[in-house]
C-alpha cells in the first residue's frame, strides 16, 4: 500500500477504533496550533507552526504516540510523565483512555515556548 499523502488518509488507514482517537488527537491539537497547517512527515501525521513542526502523532498496534514532547515546566510535566517512552516521546496505551486535554495542555505549552523563543526571550 503506498504512503498516505494527506492527514485524512493516514487516519483512514487504521481500524475504526484507532482512527477514531487519531482524529480526536488531531481535532485537540489543531484546535490549539495558531494557524496549523497539516502534512504528513515521515510517513506519520504532523502539526506545523510557522513553517516548522510543532508535534508528530501516530496510530501504532498498541498506542499513540505524539513527539517531539520536550520536558515541561511543573505541574505540567508530572502529569505528562507517565505516559513518556523516552526523553521527547510521549504513548497513549490502546488499552486505556486518552487524556486528551493534557493533549491539549502539552500542546500549548509547546506553542507558549515556541512563541517565546521567537520573540527572544526564551
Amino acid at each position: 500500500m503506498a504512503a498516505a499523502a494527506t492527514v485524512d488518509e493516514y487516519i483512514a488507514g487504521f481500524p475504526p477504533e484507532v482512527a477514531e482517537r487519531l482524529q480526536r488527537v488531531r481535532e485537540v491539537i489543531l484546535a490549539n496550533v495558531p494557524e496549523p497547517e497539516e502534512k504528513v512527515r515521515y510517513a506519520i501525521a504532523a502539526v506545523m507552526l510557522g513553517g516548522r513542526y510543532a508535534l508528530h502523532y501516530a496510530g501504532w498496534k498498541k498506542h499513540i504516540g505524539v513527539y517531539p514532547v520536550p520536558a515541561l515546566d511543573e505541574p505540567l510535566e508530572s502529569e505528562i510523565r507517565p505516559y513518556r517512552a523516552e526523553k521527547d516521546s510521549v504513548v497513549f496505551p490502546h488499552d486505556r483512555p486518552v487524556p486528551y486535554e493534557l493533549i491539549g495542555a502539552v500542546t500549548r505549552a509547546i506553542v507558549a515556548r515556541r512563541a517565546a523563543a521567537q520573540s527572544g526571550s526564551d
